[in-house]
């Protein structure tokens, strides 16, 4: 019987030790992958600008250029920072913007988030401030 019980814990020692040095090779392995993927990833060729407009326009304005020589279909999301219990928290929109050409996003309030990508682009996340 008790050798029985060093046998059994001799087994849960040597799966521990399995299971550490796995885990010491595989995290590594995947959190490598990902920061291969991000930094593949080119950022977004598109200047932005606020501003702080009057009228139907405003309060404030996000134009988007683009700087490369190609289109590109720009996603946009725009999570409110003030919004009505009966509408939605965020809006979607989305544009071809032409190269060398702008795309002025409107109606903006201060401390909305806006969460810009395209394919093959890595993200760009801006607040209206």
């Amino acid at each position: 019987m008790n050798k029985t019980n060093h046998i059994s814990a001799l087994c849960k020692s040597a799966l521990l030790a399995l299971g550490v040095a796995l885990s010491l090779v595989l995290v590594p392995a995947t959190s490598l992958k990902a920061t291969e993927a991000a930094v593949a990833a080119k950022s977004l060729p598109l200047k932005h600008s606020f501003a702080k407009v009057e009228g139907e326009t405003g309060p404030h304005t996000l134009t988007l250029t683009n700087t490369s020589k190609e289109s590109i279909k720009v996603h946009v999301k725009i999570l409110l920072s003030v919004y009505s219990h009966a509408s939605d928290k965020a809006k979607n929109v989305e544009e071809t913007v032409g190269a060398g050409k702008s795309w002025t996003i409107t109606k903006l309030a201060a401390l909305d988030k806006v969460a810009i990508s395209a394919e093959g682009y890595a993200p760009l996340d801006l607040v209206v401030k």
